[in-house]
């Protein structure tokens, strides 16, 4: 079947539309994080009933790392994380501490992501896309018929409709999370998480962005969930 004319110009402009978009009209995305911190700073103590004493800047600790974390590519990647919370602890006024010095805190930090074929909302079994437009007897709601350039509505109306091949594209959950213990006693004395789904890829920039949202807040931190946004440079 012969292409409509107005199908090959709507194709023209979608293709236009996204090297536009591609082409980096805007000079930076933003990283959508959801935080949850939780701070338990009397824990430190050896004896209860000691008052609590918020640790205030500048603040030196070392990493720790879990056995998994030490061995082969795995150690690599965490050795970039480590770099990347160095930075962002920094800007808490907390200072990694030079080998061989002693320092009174011990960070964790670890970090995950989740690649899925797809976004959750979008369905694995609608191959094509497109835009209709309305109909004689109201809006053109049905189904696209594969290789045509119409539907078919639930009235059995026929009406022109551009459909485009779905391609695809990945998305992420992500997840970064820091523990600081008390060195001395080894009790947890803050924690917290930040969460990222998108279609962003991995990047230091995005990484930096969501320890940075886990920071957000520190060293005293509100409760519960709350939504952290970082916009990053392209």
């Amino acid at each position: 079947m012969r292409t409509h004319p107005l199908l090959r110009h709507a194709r023209l402009f979608a293709a236009a539309g996204a090297l536009f978009a591609l082409g980096g009209c805007a000079s930076v995305y933003l990283v959508d994080n959801q935080v949850q911190s939780y701070a338990r700073w009397a824990d430190q103590a050896a004896k209860p009933g000691t008052p609590v004493t918020v640790p205030q800047a500048p603040q030196i600790y070392r990493f720790e790392r879990l056995p998994s974390q030490r061995e082969g590519r795995i150690a690599t990647g965490q050795d970039e994380l480590e770099k990347l919370t160095e930075t962002a602890m920094a800007k808490v006024g907390w200072t990694h501490a030079a080998p061989g010095t002693a320092a009174p805190w011990v960070v964790q930090v670890d970090a995950g992501t989740l690649r899925l074929p797809r976004a959750p909302w979008e369905s694995p079994y609608d191959p094509f896309w497109g835009g209709g437009y309305w109909g004689g007897f109201g809006p053109g709601y049905g189904y696209a018929m594969p290789g045509r350039d119409y539907v078919v509505t639930g009235r059995g109306q026929i009406i022109w409709m551009p459909v485009y091949p779905r391609i695809e594209t990945p998305y992420y959950k992500r997840e970064v999370s820091l523990v600081i213990r008390h060195a001395a006693t080894g009790k947890v004395v803050y924690e917290t998480r930040s969460a990222h789904d998108g279609r962003w890829n991995s990047s230091s920039g995005l990484w930096s962005a969501m320890l940075d949202a886990a920071l957000r807040d520190f060293p005293a931190p509100p409760e519960g969930v709350r939504q952290v946004n970082i916009e990053v440079p392209r």
